[in-house]
């Protein structure tokens, strides 16, 4: 399976559109002649189109150079992972690589033909001075169809790909595009073919008072959906917006449980509890594996006795290669798929109750006044590890609170989430000494139970404690800026 990141804007024109030369735009020397291709795409999504409504297009192709089936990942007009596998004569199902891939999309729904599109294009590439081709254009007269509801459609549309390029030379084509009469188009060619049906399928616009928590909560539902490819994938980045994600939408059903039905709510929570600890094991061998890596590099020579990075890195690879199999395995169960359809059900169905803006604000500031109780708590007397971890949970809770509120609220909300996330970050810091010095004592152990020198993993402890002793001052100083009168004056509003 190949698998491309597609980076291209699209414009649409009316009949008396002309392709003008772009030479000159952003290095491009010269333009190729065109080439004529015959393209066929039959898309496929569930029958309430979940595929599509999650910014999912999957299609079987023919015709062009990377005929067969294609898995689209990501909104038209910015960057969008494709993956390509080859299709056999008369395959109507999609591999099982991809259906795994769009599992989370399609909620573990069957797939089925929705539309089909067939494309008359004729496709240039824009080469610099060397003749390395910088991007492509493509000219496409496109007749669609949707499949269930019979309905048809064509238009014009140029699409701009880049190869070697880059964004300002998209920018700059399309300055020249914009001068000829093309206008931006906002979605793809599936979306297009299927906006009846779309728009039907969208829910109806929640109560002005719930909304900010709606919207807040389906948007770390989508976040979830658009990185299923990834975190299978294993991809870092993948894997840490997705355990994020949970962790908002655990919190905002704590914070605002009322709004549910206490026992669904509740049920939920825990299934999410139980997502977030197969993502945990995953996301915290990469981390510290970087971390310890990074660790054993900043030390002198001479106190790095024995093989204590080729150690390190063994472990934490053997943690991850097993671990990354458990996530799979729960990416792929019927219990991940149940989840997500019942999030859905609590977010686009009706909520338990009415509430307006007063309410969601109470709620906003009784999560901001139980972190700094945590962490008064955490604070007093001798400092205690177990406590400040608590006080660092609530502080995340109390900032993804506020974030549900910071469109509304604007620059008073988004300055306190930033003191939120200065405080939490100190208590992350410290948080991430304690499991780090823990890690060291028990690859001190096994070292020592090998035969091999521990001395190092002394030293590291050593670095460790101290760099929590010394982040208290900046964490004492973090607390005062997030409580000053000015900066939670608003949430009294």
């Amino acid at each position: 399976m190949a698998t491309l990141v597609e980076r291209e804007r699209k414009y649409s024109g009316d009949a008396e559109f002309r392709l003008p030369d772009l030479t000159g735009c952003g290095g491009v020397a010269t333009m190729s002649d065109a080439t004529t291709l015959d393209l066929d795409a039959v898309y496929l999504d569930t029958a309430d189109l979940r595929l599509a409504r999650s910014g999912f297009a999957l299609r079987r192709r023919t015709g062009g150079h990377d005929a067969g089936w294609h898995l689209k990942v990501g909104a038209a007009g910015g960057a969008r992972t494709e993956y390509q596998f080859p299709a056999a004569p008369d395959e109507v199902d999609p591999p099982p690589q991809l259906v795994t891939l769009f599992r989370a999309a399609s909620r573990g729904g069957t797939v089925a033909p929705a539309a089909r599109i067939v494309t008359r294009r004729r496709e240039r590439r824009l080469l610099d001075g060397a003749g390395r081709p910088l991007a492509e254009v493509a000219e496409d007269s496109v007749e669609a169809q949707d499949l269930v509801s019979g309905e048809r459609q064509a238009w014009h549309e140029i699409e701009v790909e880049l190869v070697d390029g880059d964004e300002a030379l998209l920018d700059a084509v399309e300055a020249r595009l914009r001068e000829a009469g093309a206008r931006p188009v906002p979605v793809s060619k599936s979306h297009r073919a299927l906006g009846t049906r779309l728009a039907a399928a969208r829910s109806a616009a929640p109560d002005p008072g719930v909304a900010p928590v709606l919207d807040y909560a389906t948007a770390q539902r989508d976040v979830l959906i658009a990185n299923h490819p990834g975190a299978w994938s294993g991809d870092e980045e993948a894997v840490h917006d997705v355990r994020v994600a949970v962790r908002r939408l655990r919190s905002t059903l704590r914070t605002f449980r009322g709004l549910w039905d206490r026992r669904e709510s509740e049920s939920l929570r825990a299934e999410l509890r139980w997502l977030g600890g197969q993502l945990g094991p995953v996301r915290d061998s990469q981390v510290m594996a970087a971390r310890l890596a990074g660790a054993v590099r900043a030390e002198p020579d001479e106190l790095v006795l024995g093989p204590v990075a080729a150690r390190i890195a063994e472990r934490f690879a053997a943690d991850l290669a097993v671990a990354l199999a458990e996530l799979r395995t729960a990416l792929d169960s019927d219990r991940y798929a149940d989840l997500l359809r019942r999030l859905d059900a609590l977010l686009e169905g009706p909520t338990a109750r009415t509430v307006d803006a007063r309410w969601v604000a109470r709620r906003v500031r009784r999560a901001v006044t139980r972190a700094d109780d945590r962490l008064d708590r955490a604070l007093a007397g001798a400092t205690d590890d177990a406590a400040l971890h608590e006080a660092r949970k609530a502080h995340k809770r109390a900032r993804y609170a506020v974030e549900v509120r910071e469109p509304a609220a604007g620059r008073p909300a988004a300055r306190l989430v930033t003191r939120l996330k200065e405080l939490q970050d100190f208590l992350g810091a410290h948080q991430d000494s304690v499991v780090t010095r823990d890690v060291l004592r028990r690859q001190a152990l096994r070292a020592f139970a090998d035969g091999e020198n521990a001395f190092t993993y002394g030293v590291l402890h050593a670095r460790q404690a101290a760099a929590a002793d010394r982040d208290l001052p900046g964490l004492l100083r973090a607390r005062d800026r997030v409580r000053q009168r000015k900066v939670r004056r608003w949430l009294a509003e």
